[in-house]
């Protein structure tokens, strides 16, 4: 009985966990283009720990690579790249505090402005955007831990402490 308790508890831990990770998508309601204005939209969020970046893009046109370091962000060398994607539907979960750095990786497009520089936080509290009034920000909904994850975390712990007390009484 006590691991099947046990065994509750966890599961719903790992739910809830995941439940709280905001999926980020880059650039917004724009996504991943040329005329995004990524420095404000990147200012406009909190990135935690176990969030997910989304890179929405015409594949062939752009594609996504991960750069080793502040110095490869700021000259855009692409050739220092720790990863390269490019399927238009890019997803990158953050698994660790500290800075990332990400650019186009078609010819001239980094140079033009098309990269962006993540700072992640520690910790695994729900992600929400800070509001911004510029244009490229993006929508809660397009980028964030929405109301919609609260509820469910909400709805994950109700869940577990029912199925306790159940387990309980048989």
């Amino acid at each position: 009985m006590e691991h099947r308790v046990c065994l509750v508890m966890v599961f719903v831990a790992l739910i809830t966990k995941e439940a709280m990770a905001a999926q980020h998508v880059v650039g917004g309601s724009q996504g991943w283009e040329e005329s995004t204005d990524f420095s404000s939209w990147a200012s406009g969020q909190k990135f935690k720990v176990g969030d997910q970046l989304v890179f929405k893009y015409t594949s062939g046109l752009h594609s996504v690579v991960e750069l080793g370091g502040e110095s490869a962000y700021k000259s855009c060398d692409l050739g220092t790249a720790l990863n390269s994607m490019n399927t238009g539907n890019d997803v990158v979960k953050l698994n660790k505090p500290g800075t990332r750095y990400f650019a186009c990786g078609t010819l001239g497009h980094c140079g033009q402005g098309m990269k962006v520089k993540i700072t992640v936080e520690s910790g695994t509290a729900p992600s929400t955007p800070e509001s911004s009034s510029s244009s490229s920000s993006s929508s809660p909904a397009a980028s964030s831990a929405s109301p919609m994850h609260s509820y469910f975390a909400a709805f994950v712990l109700l869940t577990a402490l029912v199925a306790t007390s159940l387990l309980y009484m048989f």
